[in-house]
């Protein structure tokens, strides 16, 4: 069934609206289920409740999102990063709500001109109002479609965002479908430990499942992984595959960079210029990694990463760059060259 997983930044209130609350961590969940033409389909909410104190669970949001949902309740920084964020995310598909506070007034044409400038100007406004929401939302999945299509016929790359011992099951494993189709029996590497797991067993929206494709959240039942390879940043693709018999030869879905050189898109709503010495923070599929700027010219510098940050050999989706002590935080995305 297809799933449009759609970040958001507003109230608890204006998300129960649109979508069933399911998950209530440092990012919440809402998800919503109608029957299409072609079979079930899902509205999944990605909202995280404790923005803009904390930055990370906004980007991983980001992350996994196709499309952008914005409350405005008034005009402000928080507002200009947001805007920031999913502009430099390429989310271009999104809906913006201007939802005041009671006895408060937010200028409707001064917010139109601020997503202009930050490269959303094809979002549409819309009305506080969860059913119209909510349809508009099915609208634009329909727009997504091929994309979404698309996604699921590329190499597999799950980020791992939690998991646990489970009695009578073993090792699980939670994380978005970035990219690819999973099935029951795939064997997987465990990234950045090589380790190595067989997904014994899958569930999505708490089912069993003989597969789990792009968009969905999906916990895998491990069999033969060990636990001290997950962690924070782990990602599972298909191993390697070097077979000198037919000739065949496919690499890993993804890329380890210890040292990239970054072209940045600066968002123009970012006065700041990376600077050697300069920490940075790089956000893509899930990770959240560190790395300091060895050399910088105009938007172009040499990173050395902390830890290795993967990206994926096909269609790469955009890399955030953000810096914790600018505002906004969010200083772009990024096109990564490997070095080393």
């Amino acid at each position: 069934m297809p799933v449009l997983n759609i970040a958001m930044i507003g109230s608890d209130d204006l998300a129960r609206e649109i979508a069933k609350p399911t998950d209530q961590r440092d990012v919440h969940t809402y998800v919503h289920k109608e029957s299409g033409p072609d079979g079930p389909r899902i509205l999944s909410l990605i909202r995280p409740a404790k923005y803009p104190e904390r930055l990370r669970p906004f980007l991983n949001a980001l992350s996994a999102a196709r499309v952008g949902v914005i409350e405005v309740q008034g005009i402000d920084a928080t507002l200009g990063e947001a805007l920031v964020a999913f502009a430099s995310s390429s989310l271009s598909k999104g809906l913006a709500v201007i939802n005041p506070p009671e006895g408060e007034w937010v200028d409707e044409d001064k917010v139109k001109m601020l997503f202009s400038q930050a490269g959303l100007g094809g979002w549409t406004f819309a009305k506080n109002d969860g059913i119209e929401l909510r349809n508009m939302l099915y609208d634009l999945m329909d727009d997504c479609a091929e994309e979404l299509k698309a996604n699921a016929e590329a190499p597999l790359v799950i980020p791992v965002d939690q998991h646990f011992n489970v009695k009578g099951i073993g090792l699980v494993a939670i994380g978005y479908v970035q990219s690819g189709t999973v099935n029951v029996h795939d064997e997987l590497v465990l990234l950045p430990a090589n380790g190595t797991g067989n997904a014994k067993s899958l569930q999505v929206m708490d089912d069993d499942v003989p597969a789990a494709k792009a968009g969905d959240r999906v916990g895998l039942a491990l069999r033969n992984a060990k636990e001290d390879h997950l962690g924070s940043g782990t990602l599972l693709v298909r191993p390697a595959i070097e077979d000198k018999k037919t000739n065949t030869s496919v690499p890993l879905a993804v890329v380890a960079h210890s040292k990239s050189k970054i072209e940045l898109a600066r968002s123009p709503f970012q006065k700041r210029v990376l600077a050697e010495g300069d920490v940075i923070h790089a956000s893509v599929d899930l990770q959240f990694v560190v790395g300091r700027i060895a050399s910088a010219e105009g938007n172009s510098a040499i990173v050395a990463w902390e830890t290795p940050l993967f990206i994926r050999r096909e269609h790469p989706e955009p890399t955030l760059i953000a810096q914790l002590d600018s505002k906004p935080r969010i200083m772009g995305s990024a096109d990564l060259e490997w070095l080393e």
